[in-house]
């Protein structure tokens, strides 16, 4: 048997580099779909209040607050939207899903203005 020489030291740990990164992909991934979830429900959730608020501004002036409100949300969130208008108008969005294997989830906001208010 010929000694180990520091050239041949290193050849038996050839490809572990490619097995790790293989590991490694799918929880990245998983990382990268779980985070853009987050951001679409946070979207949501800021286009539910939007909606609420210009909701409650036409209330304010004797408007349609429901109408007002469906008409400040996005197209793609108009269709599973709640829309109550009693003193605060409350608005209720689904969340957009990445995969439809997850499950339906909704978020909302209320907002009610005075005569005073701003």
């Amino acid at each position: 048997m010929p000694p180990r020489t520091v050239s041949s030291a290193g050849h038996r740990e050839r490809g572990t580099a490619s097995v790790e990164l293989i590991a490694v992909v799918p929880f990245l991934l998983l990382a990268v779909v779980v985070a853009a979830q987050i951001a679409l429900a946070g979207q949501a959730l800021w286009s539910a209040s939007v909606a609420a608020r210009a909701g409650a501004r036409a209330a304010l002036v004797g408007g349609d607050a429901s109408a007002a409100a469906r008409r400040a949300l996005p197209p793609s969130m108009r269709a599973g939207s709640r829309v109550e208008d009693s003193g605060e108008v409350s608005v209720r969005v689904p969340v957009p899903r990445l995969l439809p294997a997850l499950p339906r989830v909704m978020v909302g906001a209320k907002s009610g203005l005075e005569p005073d208010d701003g």
